[in-house]
């Protein structure tokens, strides 16, 4: 019987064991820079208690359908070149909290990763709650069988978001899953009016870490506003803001993801 994944060429997890480093913003990113390079991308949003996904690309009231293959994910634009699938799509109100145990969690994961019917995408990114626990051992497990990529850990500069991604380095050892590398998120303010770059959360964290642990560094990405900005409003940054701080380090950590990609069909 054929797999809803037999389409998807690549899948990507995005993992922090922090919650607000911005995991959501950085799979957000990377699928908007990845469309921008010719790419079909899917958002599998498996944060179940927090799904913020749908609100980034502005399509939080749209409906999931059934097809014969299973759910159809939410398109973002006519394109269908972004595909989503969050709970969002699936709570009766918007407000509404999902109070549930972990085996009912596990359950929805492993429907997530089994009913969704993605056809032919290039990039499937999956983008997970905080910690290492019940929703990461389901997931991994799940995509297993489909030789995920590999992951991008999320961090932020200081010392105590550090300290927690090196015990999700430590998971992605035990359960098998290869780290691609690691981003530095909200590295340094950078001043719209005079370009002085401030280190609010101090400085190179990341880099740090990724040294001490022998995995690539990807990249820094600095607080920004218009970055911000388009979260909120559901635009897409890479598009409308070019000369932004965060530009750059976006469109490189994408062209890393894809350099690498490459050069393992190769």
């Amino acid at each position: 019987e054929r797999s809803n994944l037999a389409g998807v060429r690549h899948i990507l997890l995005v993992l922090s064991g922090k919650g607000g480093v911005g995991k959501s913003t950085i799979s957000t990113q990377l699928a908007l820079s990845l469309r921008h390079s010719g790419k079909k991308v899917g958002i599998l949003d498996v944060d179940l208690c927090g799904p913020s996904i749908p609100r980034m690309f502005s399509v939080q009231d749209n409906d999931v359908h059934q097809c014969d293959s299973g759910w159809v994910p939410v398109f973002v634009d006519q394109d269908k070149s972004i595909s989503l699938m969050s709970i969002g799509f699936l709570l009766e109100k918007p407000d509404d909290a999902v109070v549930w145990r972990g085996p009912k969690k596990n359950a929805l994961i492993k429907q997530f990763v089994a009913d969704v019917a993605w056809g032919d995408l290039d990039f499937l990114i999956v983008d997970t709650p905080p910690g290492t626990s019940d929703e990461h051992i389901s997931t991994v497990e799940a995509l297993r069988p489909y030789k995920p990529l590999g992951a991008i850990l999320v961090t932020t500069p200081q010392a105590v978001s550090v300290g927690d991604v090196r015990r999700e380095l430590t998971f992605c050892k035990k359960t098998g899953l290869r780290v691609l590398g690691i981003v530095e998120n909200m590295s340094g303010f950078v001043c719209p009016h005079c370009s002085e770059c401030t280190n609010i959360f101090s400085k190179g964290g990341g880099e740090e870490l990724a040294k001490h642990a022998g995995v690539p560094f990807l990249g820094s990405v600095p607080l920004d506003p218009q970055l911000s900005q388009s979260l909120e409003e559901g635009r897409d940054f890479i598009q409308e803001f070019p000369k932004s701080s965060a530009f750059p380090a976006l469109t490189h950590i994408a062209q890393q993801i894809l350099d690498g990609t490459l050069q393992r069909s190769s």
